[in-house]
Order: structure tokens, then sequence, then C-alpha cells
């Protein structure tokens, strides 16, 4: 069966029935550049002409998320991907070197969007891998908790026009959906993600269905779209059809760039040929120099341990070519985001509005490494895997824990894991009235710091204690207006401490210092010390050496954790064959449990009757041996 007759929903073959079954009780995987432009040539890219400034006493909010994209993959911080208006918004805004998120995307998207630590906002982890005890549970909901309220709230509030399009994840009930949060317009897909060419396919069983939404009721999608192409065209669409209002706007974009599957316009695929042939442990080496020359990180530091995979090398002629080209679809996915990113640029300009919007750019957790091996029996019913035909339509693309560990480079780990290379990612804030052009900030920053300062600059007052005569949560997050109008400015002090804990995946940071410990598979459960202002890709222990500050912040994450709602993980916990029993119980049941129950049914009917036939024969049998 081709993956086009099952998008026009066409009936299912038995064999394709069978790869499915097994792929729902299979265990699913965890879940040398060309010479890069300088980062001073890409920053003078530019659009249409700025039109005269219109003044604004508050500014209008652009708040772009990425999804999937590593440490160095934007040029600015020294990757070689083609990105020129992100760096040119990193020209002219700050770059955050030390900013973090969750390593997965519901639970920064809470944060996000709330400023409060996503257990205590209701998404203490990602649904697809919770564990079954946990769900429900305070602080497991799956979505955004009654119990806070949204930035756009605030904002709509004060008078904002808030708009917002693409991915949303943080809850679908009527009361999460955007026109509840505080957006007058969008359109939104609910869920984890989904194919960027058919926006009903999904991209894993995660779901029967993908859930799209515009301004709070079941949307009706195109047959075919370009994700980002069509993401920015509807926020361009709601800024267009208010064009004559002379309130400032919040506009957010939740891109699918770079989610699996990979998938990009060939003419940006083609861009990207022969960049990537020299492998990955070329690629590290080259972003981290670069990032260096930069100043993201300091000159020299260690290389972090590449994560759970073959050398380059080991492999033959052919992966070669198809890790290649791989990595090749990642890249013009990202450049094709950046584009698009630079035709809302350019209508900004062209209306006169560029000068008086804030640009915020991040991305919403690290490189993705899965290599869905164990999913390929659903894969084969859905896609295709031809080289040819990567990135294309109907093709599916994964980058793997090896590219995925060059997209993070210097950091160690990448999405789902507590390493830096899973958590610390881009951060662009441009636009700040009084900031510095082309500043870099080193000091430790998070993604609830967000919410206060778009307040702030907003000139919205922080939620009080209770809403509507209920208790709210606080924002736990910090102002980063200070660092940006002087970037050498620390927002936090040598001795606040901040904490984190996903799948089991535990950290808390102190100054420089980093308590951590990962679960395996890539990770041996042990607790340990790293120094991230020499050591960001957390390659020396320093828990023998430093035993007072080892053990004083052991006791800080313990307080925090059960401060924060954390529940211990199943002493048989594994997230992989966690994502399987909740796909079966989330898509494979709803789906095809009728279908299941028939087969059940009529294999206990017929076995029954077999059964009943055996008897009866043998009880003629006996009776016929009886008789003279």
């Amino acid at each position: 069966m081709t993956a086009r007759r099952l998008r026009r929903g066409g009936g299912m073959s038995r064999r394709a029935l069978v790869l499915l079954v097994l792929g729902a009780l299979t265990v699913l995987g965890v879940l040398v550049p060309t010479g890069p432009p300088a980062f001073a040539s890409q920053v003078g890219a530019s659009g249409p002409a700025d039109a005269p400034r219109t003044a604004r006493a508050r500014p209008n909010i652009v708040l772009l998320v990425a999804d999937d994209w590593g440490f160095t993959d934007v040029g600015a911080f020294g990757g070689e991907i083609p990105t020129p208006r992100l760096d040119a918004l990193a020209a002219r805004g700050t770059r955050f070197t030390n900013f973090h998120v969750a390593a997965s995307c519901a639970p920064t998207r809470a944060m996000l969007l709330t400023g409060v630590e996503h257990h205590r906002a209701g998404i203490g982890n990602l649904i697809e891998s919770m564990p079954r005890a946990h769900m429900g549970r305070r602080g497991y909901l799956g979505s955004l908790d009654t119990n806070v309220v949204t930035v756009p709230t605030l904002l709509q509030e004060a008078g904002y026009r808030t708009y917002v399009s693409g991915k949303w994840n943080v809850g679908t009930e009527p009361h999460n959906l955007p026109p509840r949060r505080g957006f007058d317009r969008s359109i939104v897909q609910g869920d984890t993600g989904s194919d960027n060419w058919v926006p009903t396919q999904r991209y894993l069983p995660h779901s029967a269905a993908v859930q799209w939404f515009e301004d709070g009721r079941p949307a009706v999608m195109p047959e075919r779209f370009y994700s980002s192409e069509w993401f920015v065209d509807r926020m361009i669409g709601y800024l267009e059809s208010d064009a004559a209002s002379d309130r400032p706007f919040f506009g957010l974009i939740g891109f699918q760039a770079n989610h699996a599957p990979l998938q990009a316009p060939r003419e940006f695929v083609v861009r990207q040929a022969g960049r990537y042939d020299a492998g990955w442990e070329a690629l590290r080496r080259a972003r981290r120099d670069r990032a260096a020359t930069l100043g993201v990180i300091p000159p020299d530091v260690p290389m972090a341990r590449m994560s759970t995979h073959r050398t380059w090398d080991a492999l033959s002629e052919t992966e070669r070519r198809h890790q290649a080209r791989s990595m090749e679809v990642y890249a013009a996915m990202a450049e094709a985001m950046d584009h698009h990113v630079g035709r809302l640029v350019d209508y900004l300009k062209a209306r006169g509005q560029y000068e008086d919007t804030v640009f915020v750019f991040l991305s919403d957790n690290g490189p993705e490494g899965s290599d869905y091996a164990t999913a390929q029996p659903w894969l084969w019913t859905q896609y295709s895997q031809s080289i040819d035909r990567l990135g294309a339509e109907g093709a599916y693309a994964i980058i793997g824990p090896g590219w995925a560990s060059a997209a993070a480079a210097p950091l160690a780990g990448y999405k789902f894991v507590g390493g830096e290379g899973g958590t610390r990612v881009p951060l662009i804030v441009a636009g700040v009235p009084g900031a510095p052009a082309g500043a870099l900030h080193h000091g430790l920053t998070h993604v609830t710091d967000l919410a206060p300062t778009l307040l702030e600059l907003a000139g919205v007052a922080m939620p009080g204690p209770q809403r509507d005569g209920s208790p709210i949560e606080p924002i736990s997050g910090r102002s980063l207006l200070p660092a940006l109008r002087e970037p050498t400015r620390a927002i936090r002090g040598p001795d606040d401490t901040l904490g984190y804990e996903l799948s089991g995946d535990e950290a808390l940071y102190r100054g420089d210092l980093k308590l951590a410990r990962s679960l395996p598979p890539l990770g041996d459960g042990q607790w340990r010390l790293y120094d991230l202002r020499t050591d960001p890709g957390e390659t020396a222990d320093l828990a023998a050496r430093m035993p007072e500050a080892f053990a004083s912040m052991r006791v800080a994450y313990d307080a925090w954790a059960r401060e924060h709602h954390v529940l211990p993980m199943p002493a048989d916990f594994n997230a992989p064959r966690q994502v399987t029993i909740n796909s079966l119980y989330n898509y494979w049941l709803p789906a095809y449990g009728g279908v299941a129950l028939a087969v059940l049914l009529g294999l206990g009917l017929g076995t029954t009757a077999w059964i009943v036939q055996r008897r009866r024969r043998g009880r003629l049998a006996s009776r016929t041996r009886g008789r003279p």
C-alpha cells in the first residue's frame, strides 16, 4: 500500500495491517563544511528598504520558536547552514550563549508561555513518554494546568493584538486552546508534530489523527502545504487583516522545522549538495572552532564524546551517501525556515513596523538523535526512505545520533537527554530599545526568563497570586532586560540555583557548576559535577575534586524536586519502551481496536469451534471402536 493511498483514506491490506501491529509491539528507539560564509557578510542580507519608523510607546513582539535545532545550527552561533535572516537579527541584537530549555517540546512550550517551571505548569513530561502511573497526577497532566496564566493572556488584556500559527502542543482541551489562552486569532497543530507537506499525515503513530484547530475549532486544512511557508503566510494574513489598528501586536510562530520527518523544497536541498560529505566528526570540529571564533564559546574547549553511533569511516559508501543526504535535507529545512522568517521581516519593513518590533528566536530543545530503527515496520507503510526522494513529499529523513551530536557541538547529548546538547539552545533577542547591537551574553539564563522579559517590554505587570479568586503559580523566571541593555550583567548570582528534571534526567545549576545525572541508554544513572564555563561539553567530572559543592548541590536538588512535585521514575522505566506502550493506548487501540477485537473474537470462535469439533469426532470414534 502506498503512503498516498493511506492519506486518502483507502483500504488497508492484510500485509500492511500486520506490519502496523508489529510496529506497535516493537520497542521504539528514543525514539565537513565547504567553508561557511563569514558572520559579518551574512549580516548584510536584507529585504526591502526600511519604511519610516512610526513611534510607538509599546513594541510589537514576534516570538519565533524553531523545533529541534542544535546549539550551533544558526550561522551566528557557529554553523555552516545559511541562515542570513537570523544572523541579521543576531547582529542587530543579543545572542544568549548559556540559555536553557527542557529537552523536549511540550515542557519547554509550557514554560515559554507561562514563565512557570514545567512541572508546576502541569507538563512534567511529554505525554508520549510519560509513565502511565504518572498520568493525571499533580504536575503530570500532559497539558497546561488551570493554575497558570499565559503571557498572551496578559498582553491581550493590556490591549495587544495577539496571534499564533504553527505548533501548539500544550493541550487540546477547550480551556487550553489558544482562544482561552490569550490569542485573538489562531491556527495551530495541537500535537507534537506531523508531515510538513501533507498536514493530516502523522509522522509516528502517537495519535489517531493530527489535531489542527483554527480559532479553537477543528480546522479544515489544505491537502498540501509546506509548513514553514504556510505558518508565515497565516501570520502575515492576521497582521494584514488588522493593518489599520494602531495597537501593538504579539505574534507567535511555532515552526515544525526541524522536527521529523525532515522535509524541504528541492531548491533548498540542492543548495546543500556536498556540504556534509566529510562526515559528522569533521562537522563537529568545524562548528566548535567557528563558535569559538565568534566568541560563542571559549577557545579550545574540550569536545564532548559523541553519543551511541558508528564512526563515519565505518559506514559503507551507500550509508555515507544516505547519511550525507539526510543532513543536507536537515540544513535545507533550516534554511527554508530562515527564508520564510525573512518574508515576515520584509512585510514588517514594508509596513513601517520593523523598527518598532522586538524579535525573539529560540529552539524548543536540542537536535533529535532518535534513529527510529525499530519504527521501520510502521514507516514502511507510510513513507519512502529512498535517497533520491529524501526531503520530498512521501519521504522520511532523520539525522540520527551522529549528525545530532554534530548539530549540538561542542555539547553532549541531544533531544530527550539532560545533557547540555539537549537543553542548551540558541536564543536571539533583537530590537530592544537601548540594547547594543551584536552583543553576547554568557550568563546562565532560562526559558522561564522570557515571560517576565516580554511583560516588562510591554509595560505589563506580573500576575498577582490570585486570578478570578483562585491561586495561580507565580512566574519563576527573571527579566533579561538588564542583560540586554548591559550584556556583562548577570541575571543570576553565583549562589542562585536552577533545577531541572525530565524523564528521570536530573540537573541543578549553581553559578558555573552543573550537577547532573542521566538515565540509560545514554547515561548510567550516576551523579556528576561539571564546570560549564570551561567545560560546556561535560567531559570532566569534578565530584571527587569538589566534594563539598557536590554534596550541597545534591541536597539542594532534592529540595528543589520536592518543591516542584517531581515524581520518581519507575525502577524499570525505559523511555523507548514507554513510547511504544503509550502509542498502543493512544493510537493503535483507538484506530484499530475494533479490527483487533474482531480478529481476536474470530480467533476465539474459530478455536472454540475447532475444539468442539475435535471432541465430537473423538466421541464418535470412541463409539465406533466399541461396536462388534
